[in-house]
C-alpha cells in the first residue's frame, strides 16, 4: 500500500506544486472530475465556491442541497439555479449535488431534481436509509429497496443520474444488501456513489475489494477520505484521518478506477478535524487541508 508518507519521500514537498501542475491539468481534462463537498466550507457563499476550489486545484463543486446546506430543498426551485449559476460563471463545476432525499414522495423531490437537471447538473446523491430497531432486517432492506426504485424513476423523469451512497452503518452500507434492487433498474439512471472509506470500514478483509469490483459496471460518483482503527481504554474507534494515513488501498483502488476509465465526478471530504476558531480560519485549515489531500489524490487516482 502506498501512504501519504512514502509519496511526499518521492515527490518532496517543495516541489509538489511546479512538479505536479502540468500534469494534473491534462489529467483532469480527459478525466474524472474532482470536486470539493461544500459541507466542508459552510460559510463561503455562492459566488466567492468558484475561487475557493480553484485555489485549491478542484474542478468543482459538489453542492450541498438539504438541510443546513449552500441551498435549502425548500428554496431549490428559486436558488438553485442562482447557485450553480454563481459557480460556473465564475470557472468550477456543478457537476453533482447531494441531497437528503429518502423517497420520491419528498415534496421537494421532483423540484430540486428537475431543477438541478435544468441547471446543468448531472447527478445527485439521495439521503440514507436507517437500521430500525426491528430484527427483520430484510423487511427493512426491501423498504430501502422500494425507495431507491423510486427515487430512480423520478431521476429519469428529471433528467439527473442518481448514485446511492454507501455509508457505515445505514442500509447499503454492505453494498449486498441494495444490489438486488439496483440490478431491477436501468443503469442509466441509477448507480452507485462508491465510498472506498466506508467500504473498508465494512468489509477491511477482501469483501471492500469485492464491493469495488461490484459497483464499476454502475459507478456514477466517488467519495474520498480514509480512516484507521484506534485501540482506546474502551475498545477500538474509527479515527478519521488524511488521504494515505488510513486503512484504504489507494493504490489498489486507483488502478480499478483507470481499468474502469471512469470519468464521473471525485468528491473530496474532510471528516477529520481540521482545526480554526473563527468561520475564516475554519474555511483556511480545511481548504489548506483539502489542497493537501487533492495533490495526493491526483497523483494516485487520475
Amino acid at each position: 500500500m502506498w501512504s501519504r508518507r512514502d509519496w511526499i519521500t518521492t515527490v518532496g514537498q517543495a516541489a509538489l506544486g511546479a512538479a505536479l501542475a502540468p500534469r494534473v491539468d491534462a489529467r483532469a481534462a480527459a478525466g474524472p472530475t474532482f470536486c470539493l463537498f461544500s459541507k466542508h466550507v459552510p460559510d463561503v457563499a455562492w459566488k466567492d465556491l468558484a475561487a475557493v476550489v480553484k485555489d485549491a486545484g478542484f474542478d468543482g463543486v459538489d453542492l450541498t442541497v438539504r438541510a443546513k446546506g449552500h441551498v435549502l430543498p425548500e428554496r431549490a426551485a428559486a436558488d438553485l439555479p442562482r447557485a450553480v449559476e454563481a459557480i460556473t460563471s465564475r470557472g468550477a463545476t456543478v457537476p453533482m449535488v447531494t441531497t437528503d432525499l429518502t423517497s420520491a414522495q419528498s415534496p421537494h423531490a421532483r423540484p430540486l431534481l428537475e431543477t438541478a437537471a435544468r441547471s446543468g447538473v448531472r447527478y445527485f446523491k439521495p439521503g440514507y436509509w436507517l437500521y430500525s430497531a426491528s430484527n427483520d432486517v430484510r423487511a427493512q432492506v426491501a423498504a430501502a429497496g422500494e425507495a431507491i426504485e423510486g427515487l430512480a424513476a423520478l431521476a429519469r423523469d428529471c433528467g439527473i443520474e442518481m448514485g446511492v451512497h454507501n455509508h457505515a452503518g445505514y442500509i447499503g452500507a454492505a453494498l449486498w444488501e441494495i444490489a438486488p434492487a439496483m440490478d431491477r433498474l436501468d443503469a442509466r439512471w441509477a448507480g452507485y456513489y462508491f465510498d472506498p472509506r466506508h467500504a473498508v470500514a465494512e468489509g477491511g478483509g477482501g469483501a471492500w475489494k469485492a464491493a469495488t469490483r461490484l459497483v464499476m459496471p454502475r459507478l456514477k460518483m466517488v467519495a474520498l477520505k480514509d480512516f484507521y482503527w484506534r485501540k482506546t481504554d474502551k475498545g477500538w474507534v474509527i479515527e478519521d484521518c488524511p488521504l494515505g494515513d488510513g486503512q484504504v488501498d489507494w493504490t489498489w483502488f486507483g488502478a480499478r478506477l483507470r481499468e474502469a476509465r471512469f470519468s464521473g465526478p471525485i468528491s473530496m471530504h474532510l471528516e477529520y478535524e481540521t482545526g480554526g476558531s473563527t468561520a475564516e480560519e475554519r474555511t483556511r485549515h480545511a481548504v489548506d487541508a483539502a489542497r493537501r489531500d487533492l495533490a495526493f489524490a491526483r497523483n494516485v487516482l487520475a
